[in-house]
């Protein structure tokens, strides 16, 4: 099979690349994806993630080493194994970041991805069903909506934060993210709108694109120092295909790094210690690693919440019967309702914890909630200090990836979270929320506001992840950079990296709207450069 352009993995940019790239029509564009067709209904239903993560059907189901920074834990770390991406089994959290992201970003020596920059991109992607303005798109593919439903646990939530003084923000995705508000989500008519269907339903009935699924790519095919295509399995068949322009690599940031270097792509000492021939020495693959860990603290409270509205089959038949008669509802409603971007010190420029509101509570999520009425505060750093890595186990990319994140192994990132845990028991207990609280269920009242090895270390024990990988194949100038400004991997013809991956540092809040951004830059980068 030979086409113009090849990219790997149909995730939150994989797919607006194949989107962009074949509208042009000049091009032939193959899209390679490992997982499956985005076909089982719990991934366009809203509230399908609790069943689509953590099953091996579409998610790979990852867990990192153990984390020293999470008293020795290993934890599980999902990712979308299916068209879409983790954009089909996220929470569908909408968030761009904050404007000075990616201002850092160009002060890194990254031209053309300054605020300034990104923002037409942004507003190109999305459908803000607001209309547009100068800072919104209306016009996007991807369908981005306000709050669906509300829950007087998050309305309290909210109201309380501006009483504790914190302020209130119409819009967190304008220029200014500080405040608290409502989520805003990626979400069509009661129903998901992934990558995948926002962008590669459409662009699939058009000759010049092919959508091979159930494909895992094994390696990459060269000539010199020249990317010309990839290798794969379908099955037990072996597929080769040719890229007379380029392979673009956007399989996410774990798996764009292992694929680099089973390549031979990487730090040389690493790749030969797995008898993988080193065609490029680039250390940075694989290093960078950033990620946002939440700690979930939980309140117990006197109103109802999801915990007890879905406490028996009855009661569950009947939010069933209201969403597949009108698409409203609970089975609408995003993994969190309420968030905040706040500041812990008041010198602060940004916001530098953020947090997420669900009015449900769990030990574990795939355990299914507590019997008892409570909701989830859960809270991050923003831009972490700690940095993690991937490592190869062997040179086999069916082999899953070491993940070693490295969380909380600076005095700032754990000084932040306890920080953020303070800001949350500050906010349970002013007016109105501390009227319907009854009891902290976590961190506990056996652990004073004041002893901050007793919040950290809770924070240690039953911290996990949001789910957002970035940064293991660098954007940058430096020795660490992978590829350039314009994602081209460096000292390789015809090779791209388009995804999480890329980005130099994280960005502050959720990833998938960032991601999907990267996507839209990338293709006008390599349509730019493909026309000469």
């Amino acid at each position: 099979m030979e086409f113009d352009f090849a990219i790997i993995g149909a995730g939150s940019a994989g797919c607006v690349l194949a989107n962009r790239l074949s509208a042009d029509g000049r091009y032939s564009v193959a899209v390679v994806e490992a997982g499956g067709r985005d076909s089982s209904p719990w991934i366009h239903v809203p509230v399908g993630y609790f069943k689509t993560m953590g099953n091996p059907k579409t998610d790979w189901c990852f867990k990192t080493e153990p984390d020293a920074g999470l008293n020795g834990r290993s934890i599980n770390y999902p990712r979308g194994k299916v068209l879409g991406g983790s954009s089909s089994i996220n929470g569908l959290l909408y968030v761009r970041g904050q404007p000075q992201d990616f201002d850092g970003w160009r002060q890194m020596g990254n031209q053309g991805w300054g605020w300034d920059d990104v923002l037409p991109y942004f507003k190109r992607s999305e459908k803000w069903e607001a209309n547009g303005s100068a800072l919104r798109g209306a016009d996007g593919p991807l369908s981005v909506s306000s709050k669906s439903i509300t829950r007087e646990v998050v309305d309290k939530w909210l109201e309380a934060a501006v009483n504790a003084g914190y302020p209130e923000t119409p819009d967190y995705n304008a220029e200014d993210q500080e405040g608290v508000s409502y989520f805003q989500f990626t979400a069509r008519n009661g129903r998901r709108c992934s990558s995948a269907v926002a962008y590669l339903r459409p662009a699939e009935k058009r000759s010049n694109l092919t959508v091979l699924t159930n494909t895992a790519v094994t390696g990459l095919t060269f000539e010199g120092s020249r990317v010309t295509g990839l290798t794969a399995k379908q099955g037990d068949k072996d597929v080769t295909i040719t890229a007379r322009r380029e392979v673009i690599l956007s399989a996410g940031a774990l798996a764009s790094p292992q694929l680099l270097m089973v390549a031979g792509i990487g730090d040389g000492d690493a790749l030969r210690t797995h008898g993988i021939q080193v065609r490029k020495e680039l250390k940075g693959v694989g290093q960078n690693l950033q990620d946002h860990l939440q700690a979930r603290p939980v309140y117990k409270c006197n109103v109802a919440t999801i915990n007890t509205e879905i406490g028996s089959l009855f009661k569950q038949a009947l939010i069933g019967l209201q969403y597949a008669a009108t698409r409203t509802g609970a089975m609408t409603m995003a993994a969190s309702l309420g968030t905040g971007f706040l500041k812990t010190r008041p010198d602060l420029e940004t916001p530098d914890i953020q947090f997420h509101i669900q009015p449900w509570s769990a030990d574990k999520p795939a355990d299914g909630p507590h019997k008892f009425s409570a909701f989830t505060a859960s809270v991050l750093q923003l831009r972490p200090e700690s940095v993690g890595h991937i490592a190869l186990k062997s040179a086999d990319m069916r082999d899953a990836p070491a993940i070693h994140p490295n969380y909380l192994a600076t005095k700032t990132d754990c000084d932040t979270l306890v920080e953020g845990i303070r800001v949350a028991r500050r906010i349970a207990r002013t007016a109105p929320l501390n009227t319907i609280v009854t009891a902290e269920h976590g961190p506990g009242d056996r652990i004073g506001d004041d002893d901050y090895d007793g919040l950290l270390n809770w924070a240690r024990d039953t911290s996990t992840t949001i789910y957002h990988p970035t940064g293991t194949c660098k954007m940058g100038q430096d020795e660490m950079a992978v590829v350039d400004e314009r994602l081209r991997v460096r000292g390789i013809d015809g090779l791209r990296v388009a995804d999480a991956s890329i980005m130099p540092v994280i960005t502050s809040g959720n990833t998938n709207a960032p991601t999907i951004m990267i996507g839209e830059k990338a293709s006008d980068m390599i349509l730019e450069d493909a026309r000469g």
